[in-house]
């Protein structure tokens, strides 16, 4: 079990790391040229800045049971499709069940936009949010989902 990390505005990187490393599981931190994130105990790959990049490098090195952590939709499709284990940044999983509708959702959302409407941004992050992703994650290292 490895965890992938789709860090480009992924509010848990931090917390993901110092998981990994706490149970010895093996960490990438994957981001584009925009963005410069090292932390200790994770490997770093940085990819060209580019629509999809870090996604389609995410994608080519996970493998089954693997764990991707992304508030990407399509990139967690692709994670599925590889038999990973999904997780949002809030300790949600993306599984066979849900993730059609949330891409269906994501295409309406863009319609929205592109006909000139507006949609809902995300409220502003809480404790609660990076402790449910903290217990999520944990459990999934140790087995419990």
């Amino acid at each position: 079990m490895k965890i992938f990390i789709d860090a480009d505005g992924c509010p848990v990187t931090d917390i993901a790391v110092k998981i990994a490393i706490k149970y010895g599981v093996e960490c990438t931190i994957i981001c584009d040229t925009a963005h410069s994130i090292h932390r200790d105990g994770a490997e770093t790959i940085t990819v060209s800045k580019g629509a999809d990049s870090v996604d389609f490098r995410l994608v080519n090195l996970i493998s089954e049971g693997d764990i991707a952590i992304t508030q990407d939709y399509g990139l967690a499709a692709m994670c599925l499709s590889k038999k990973a284990i999904v997780l949002n940044q809030d300790g949600k999983r993306y599984t066979e069940d849900n993730i059609q509708g949330l891409l269906e959702f994501r295409a309406i959302s863009a319609k929205i936009r592109r006909s000139g409407g507006r949609t809902k941004g995300l409220p502003k992050r809480t404790e609660q949010q990076n402790r449910d992703f903290e217990n999520a994650l944990i459990a999934l290292i140790i087995g419990q989902n």
